[in-house]
């Protein structure tokens, strides 16, 4: 049953896909309900192997053969145990609210059934990833998830803004994908299977020396630094917000971004046997937390400052992954799945009701969308660790573990992190929704979203509230020693003066932001004038993309040159220099074509003359054949 479950669960979506390409795109409602149907389907199924998992845990896995590599078998096949089970119910669970709150914020669009499409098809590659048992089939999703990305970042292709931004996203993962590719090849080949139990088993047994490990560690890590957003490869996911807000929470907030966290969760057996690159996945990740977080202070488009957030996020993530706190991070991917996904939707909300995305043309909207506002005070309270909100569980979990591990530089980065977190999520909230209107035109447009958009923002906001109790210290079965890795359940200890500590950060944060924004204590244009040069170089987001297109206008245009010159010189001048030589024969062998008969005599005669005097010369015994003693 379990194995019909797990081919299932992708295979709903994508025959939802294939259903409204080919038949319903004529038809809006029917394809949103067909997409829709399809992944509640899915969610059910989920919810299936979760309970599967919960009664008996277990690592179950299925192949059937596809082809031969030489001695190497390639096979399709699933993986189903604890990692996978709470994934698949985030994925679905997640994409079926956002696909019900699209029907409202996509109405009227023209491409309305190709945007459920699509959706179909980005659940089905990130379902399939999660299921995958290979590095061959993780790969094959893998890829296509950034297809359905580009797709999506760029639906609204009209607009030049994110056709760019479409592009840009493509690009820029292509290269964290190279490095993954190179890394799946040398693992593989090395280990002779692409089977992720079986590689994790060659590598306990020592098939690999260290060096070669960490370096396919590294490689594999880059795929996961261009899909989750983490620096340098970060500049592509802010852009992505010129797609549908349904795409931000869904691909690039929830879901897709934290394929790359997923990865490392996935092939953890793999990157626990070099303590170098998992210093790698540790620090890249906290750099990426307080990089990000410091760039999201000044951000004025409402979804650009969550995309920020999503990236800081994301290097929380991977910095507890990076220490080892294997279950930190996929508890904080699974409660930030939640919270993120509401306030990418309230910010739709607010979108979709006063049509601009500057916060400072807002204001005062508390009055007119008090749904959306609650609900998105909602989500900014747990995606700052208040208390006893979801995102309080996961980052107290991830400050114990850095702290258990000793990197207490790494500690204070994380808790500067939930500092400046608490803080921009504030000054949003009440520049947003608090205080008098800024704009009489937005304001006046402005109006509470119906109910197909506001139901899933209450559902949302409730899993936001409640994810994290599933954490709670003292229950006899917790969600990390349900997830746990290998033979040994872990659970991190619950530590009293870091909750405390971490909550009083969280709450300065609020209280300064509150203050500034709110009471209006200091006005915010006094500050940045105090600010001065900082404010402008994070205004700028540290100028990583001109100094980008600095290095590619320098490398690119001068190889693209220098290119150029050899291809017109050497290339084609070598070329041109056999022409002439062959122009130049011809012209002067022409001459020799007469057409008389006397002179191709004497030519021939002449010829046969020299061939005498040179046998005479060099081969006097030759002369016999002509007669000659």
């Amino acid at each position: 049953m379990i194995t019909w479950l797990g081919y299932l669960t992708p295979a709903m979506p994508f025959l939802a896909f294939l259903i409204i390409t080919a038949f319903t795109k004529k038809y809006r409602m029917l394809s949103a309900v067909i997409s829709i149907t399809a992944v509640f389907i899915s969610f059910i199924l989920a919810l299936s192997i979760l309970y599967l998992q919960l009664c008996a845990p277990s690592n179950y896995e299925h192949n059937i053969p596809w082809l031969y590599l030489g001695k190497m078998q390639i096979s399709i096949g699933i993986i189903l145990n604890q990692l996978s089970a709470v994934m698949l119910i985030v994925v679905t669970a997640v994409s079926l609210l956002v696909q019900v709150y699209s029907v409202g914020y996509m109405k009227g669009d023209e491409g309305f059934s190709k945007f459920f499409s699509f959706i179909s098809f980005f659940s089905f590659s990130m379902l399939g990833i999660v299921v995958s048992n290979n590095l061959v089939q993780i790969y094959m999703f893998w890829e296509l998830v950034g297809l359905c990305s580009y797709l999506l970042i760029g639906f609204w292709y009209h607009k030049p803004e994110a056709a760019e931004a479409g592009k840009k996203a493509f690009v820029v993962t292509r290269f964290g994908d190279f490095g993954f590719l190179i890394g799946i090849l040398i693992l593989s080949f090395k280990a002779g299977t692409f089977n992720f139990l079986e590689i994790v088993t060659f590598i306990k047994a020592g098939g690999l020396d260290q060096n070669t490990l960490t370096l396919v560690v590294i490689l594999i890590l880059c795929g996961a630094i261009g899909k989750s957003g983490q620096f340098p490869l970060h500049v592509w996911l802010p852009d992505a917000m010129e797609g549908p807000t349904p795409v931000s929470a869904l691909i690039h907030a929830a879901t897709m971004v934290a394929a790359g966290v997923f990865m490392v969760a996935r092939l953890f057996g793999i990157f626990i046997g070099s303590a170098e690159a998992m210093m790698v996945v540790a620090y890249i990740g906290g750099f990426t937390a307080i990089f990000a977080a410091s760039i999201g202070l000044v951000q004025d488009d409402i979804k650009r400052v969550l995309a920020y957030s999503t990236v800081s996020q994301l290097g929380y993530m991977m910095l507890a992954l990076g220490v080892g706190g294997y279950t930190a991070g996929v508890f904080h991917l699974y409660t930030h799945a939640f919270f993120k996904a509401l306030l990418f939707l309230a910010a739709g909300s607010v979108i979709h009701a006063v049509h601009v995305n500057d916060i400072w043309k807002m204001g005062g909207l508390i009055k007119k969308m008090p749904v959306t506002a609650i609900t998105f005070a909602i989500g900014a309270l747990s995606l700052s660790g208040i208390f006893p909100l979801a995102g309080f569980w996961s980052k107290d979990e991830i400050l114990s573990v850095l702290h258990e591990s000793g990197n207490m530089w790494l500690y204070y980065v994380a808790v500067a992190t939930a500092f400046l977190t608490a803080f921009y999520m504030t000054r949003l909230f009440f520049v947003a929704f608090m205080g008098k209107p800024r704009d009489e035109e937005a304001y006046n447009h402005a109006h509470e979203s119906p109910a197909v958009m506001t139901v899933p923002l209450i559902i949302f906001a409730l899993l936001a509230a409640i994810a994290g109790l599933v954490a709670v210290p003292g229950l006899g079965k917790s969600f990390q020693t349900f997830l746990y890795y290998g033979s040994h359940p872990h659970e991190s200890v619950f530590h009293m003066d870091i909750a405390i500590k971490s909550s009083a950060v969280a709450l300065s944060g609020i209280i300064i932001a509150a203050l500034i924004y709110g009471a209006g204590v200091v006005k915010p244009e006094k500050l940045r004038k105090i600010s001065g040069i900082l404010y402008t170089i994070l205004k700028n987001k540290y100028y990583i993309d001109e100094i980008y297109m600095f290095f590619i206008r320098i490398m690119f245009f001068t190889v693209s040159e220098a290119v150029k010159w050899f291809d017109r010189h050497v290339v084609d001048g070598a070329v041109n220099l056999v022409a002439f030589f062959a122009r130049f024969a011809g012209a002067k062998l022409k001459l020799t074509i007469t057409g008389r008969l006397q002179n191709y005599a004497l030519t021939i005669f002449a010829g046969l003359v020299v061939i005498i005097i040179t046998f005479a010369i060099y081969n006097p015994d030759a002369l016999k054949m002509f007669g000659g003693k």
